[in-house]
């Protein structure tokens, strides 16, 4: 069975975005030769899941090609049906039936990439399999908070922590097995 990876960050208060999606401070780890371990992680996965305002956003400050590099499947998720570009689906179905689907068949991992509203919807469905959060050191203090209120607990495995020179540091956890 693929597994479903969340490789997402986060300012140190929990928000991936400041109001009006606004992802700024993102810019502020920016560093010329480092990935983060993102180059490394996309190598496992084949399939992507995304949320359409991170889909907006990353088509405007870096091109589509940063998602369907014509090597993977690229799912957005919206409530406006539009046509497939290339290997990006536009998905107005359900989220939980979907990434049900996607693991049940064969390929590499899935990476989730947000936005919130997806993130929460995959917890309280517990099918988020491993959550690798760069947290950002900046407190923004208002936004979009990764994690809403209202899931179900769910225990967490640690796995590592790494922290980088610009700041940043890298956790990783797996689900616990029950």
């Amino acid at each position: 069975m693929r597994k479903l990876s969340l490789f997402i960050a986060t300012s140190l208060d929990g928000y991936i975005a400041k109001p009006n999606d606004d992802l700024s401070f993102l810019k502020l780890v920016e560093k010329e030769g480092e990935d983060y371990g993102y180059a490394e992680f996309t190598a496992n996965i084949d399939t992507i899941i995304l949320g359409r305002k991170t889909y907006d956003y990353v088509l405007k400050e870096i091109g589509s090609s940063h998602y369907d590099n014509g090597q993977r499947d690229v799912y957005v998720i919206t409530r406006t049906e539009r046509p497939s570009v290339g290997r990006t689906t536009f998905y107005s179905g359900n989220l939980t039936e979907l990434v049900r689907r996607l693991k049940s068949e064969n390929g590499k991992n899935i990476y989730c990439d947000g936005g919130a509203e997806i993130v929460n919807e995959l917890l309280q469905q517990d099918l988020i399999d491993e959550f690798i959060i760069s947290v950002i050191p900046v407190l923004v203090g208002n936004g979009t908070r990764l994690f809403k209120d209202g899931r179900p607990e769910q225990q967490l495995e640690f796995i590592s922590a790494k922290s980088f020179d610009t700041g940043l540091t890298q956790l990783h956890y797996k689900r616990a097995d029950k």
